[in-house]
């Protein structure tokens, strides 16, 4: 009777080891992928707004993983504060986000303390957002001049809206537009809303008076009245 002969199979020992560190491999690719956190965030734009209120809104204070964080969510929760106006958000080499925020503008603070913005939003002023180098409207402003007011608020250059200290809507028999600022310098300027981009012009206008204190009379004439 002839001797029946098993064949032993081969182990493959060799390619199961290399299909395991295959797999291995993709799975550390994959972990390090999705936990490569942020590693810088950079913030353009903002004046007044700080940069750490920018990065808690969007919610990424804790740099979280780069691939996995979506800059339409982070956009959506900026866009959501009454301050900000616009948001473009940037993915940048080596896990940088550099987001680029369009400021809504402060206006001035009604008699009702409450800060209004360029947008016609109105807030109630407290101490956490009181940031803001901004007039206050000393009184009532009729509403039918109102939105005009606002208007020609939002066209007045920062740097000359931030030597504002209050402003007074004051008409008289001759102009029901007429209002009356007071300057941080101890200056007054009296304007109308037909004539309010002249503001701009203040500077220019001080070094022409040579830190001589008085009225300017923008509303009618254009001239300056020393105060003895």
């Amino acid at each position: 009777m002839a001797k029946k002969i098993v064949k032993k199979r081969k182990l493959r020992v060799f390619r199961l080891l290399i299909v395991l560190l295959f797999l291995m491999g993709l799975f550390y690719a994959f972990y390090s992928f999705s936990n490569s956190s942020i590693k810088n965030i950079i913030i353009k734009g903002n004046n007044y707004l700080n940069d750490d209120y920018i990065i808690d809104l969007a919610d990424i204070k804790d740099y979280p993983s780069f691939y996995f964080t979506s800059s339409m969510k982070m956009e959506k929760k900026l866009v959501k504060s009454p301050y900000i106006n616009k948001v473009i958000i940037r993915r940048k080499f080596y896990h940088v986000f550099e987001i680029e925020v369009e400021e809504n503008k402060a206006l001035f603070i009604n008699n009702k303390n409450s800060i209004i913005f360029k947008s016609g939003e109105e807030i109630s002023l407290d101490s956490s957002n009181n940031i803001f180098r901004i007039p206050r409207v000393i009184n009532y402003i009729p509403s039918d001049k109102y939105k005009l007011f606002i208007k020609k608020m939002a066209k007045i250059n920062d740097d000359v809206l931030g030597k504002i200290s209050d402003i007074e809507y004051q008409p008289n028999d001759l102009d029901k537009d007429r209002f009356l600022l007071y300057m941080d310098d101890g200056n007054m300027v009296y304007l109308t809303l037909t004539k309010f981009k002249m503001i701009n012009y203040y500077n220019d206008v001080l070094s022409q008076i040579e830190n001589r204190k008085g009225i300017l009379y923008l509303d009618n004439g254009n001239h300056f009245q020393i105060r003895e």
